[in-house]
């Protein structure tokens, strides 16, 4: 298909052309910035056989962009639909793939890179974040989950190495209506390089829950490799970790990490102060 042509100058100010797109039009919607748009190229090939395809029409797929001068933006993008000309394909009509933005994504790619810069680098709440882009809080933080899933779990080499294995228990809401799961998220950190002084420590793993059933579940997910390097496991005193470790790493050694020492120690003062003298 012929690539289209738009305006040079709307496309560098809004930074559409390193995206793949052009602007076609654009207009103001209270809270909202619209910019129509229109991909540049567009493959015309059948995704499913490979042949070309005869253009049959166009569908309007909405995405979410970087704000415009503090303003959400919403792309308006003229995406084709073709007929597959292979009359034996099992697919008979498909729609354009964008480089912007996965199929049945809401927001572009740039948009998700710039999500993750605000919550981590910047320091800006989930709610900001949100608003700053006129969507959900739900959608922002799904965003930021998925993506940092697939920054940890696209990483074949992320559970190397781990010899001190750091487990606690983080309250992840601190209301929960009856019926609603728990609360509670373990919580599974690699402290070697913290003790090595190779780097920080590295968050390995989150699940819901906090029992010594979680634990023992995703330690037995794990290969026995990764079971047989871990020499110490470092917890609070919640005794359903400990029973999990004495299942799942037999060979390790428990040790209570030092804020939990501290803490026990301090609840442990407290309880003697309060007790009347005899």
């Amino acid at each position: 298909m012929q690539p289209t042509t738009g305006n040079l100058v709307a496309d560098t100010i809004c930074r559409t052309a390193e995206i793949g797109l052009t602007i076609t039009g654009a207009a103001d919607a209270g809270t909202l910035t619209i910019i129509d748009a229109a991909p540049v190229t567009v493959s015309g090939l059948c995704p499913e056989c490979g042949n070309p395809g005869k253009l049959r029409d166009h569908i309007v797929r909405t995405l979410v962009d970087l704000p415009v001068v503090g303003f959400p933006t919403r792309l308006h993008v003229r995406v084709p639909r073709v007929t597959c000309t292979d009359t034996t394909c099992d697919r008979k009509i498909f729609q354009a793939s964008l480089t912007c933005a996965d199929d049945g994504a809401k927001l572009t790619h740039r948009v998700t890179r710039w999500v993750l810069q605000r919550l981590a680098v910047d320091r800006m709440s989930v709610s900001a974040t949100a608003k700053a882009l006129g969507v959900g809080w739900e959608l922002v933080n799904q965003v930021a989950v998925d993506a940092c899933r697939k920054l940890v779990y696209d990483n074949p080499s992320h559970l190397d190495g781990v010899r001190i294995l750091g487990v606690d228990e983080h309250v992840w809401k601190h209301t929960r209506r009856p019926g609603q799961p728990s609360s509670f998220v373990t919580v599974l950190v690699d402290l070697t390089p913290l003790v090595t002084g190779a780097g920080p420590a590295r968050l390995l793993d989150m699940r819901p829950g906090r029992s010594a059933e979680v634990l023992r579940t995703w330690l037995q997910e794990r290969s026995p490799e990764f079971r047989r390097q871990v020499q110490v496991v470092t917890m609070n005193g919640f005794a359903g970790y400990a029973t999990a470790v004495d299942q799942a790493l037999p060979q390790a050694r428990k040790v209570m990490d030092p804020f939990h020492v501290v803490h026990l120690a301090a609840d442990k003062l407290d309880l003697l102060s309060a007790t009347p003298a005899t």
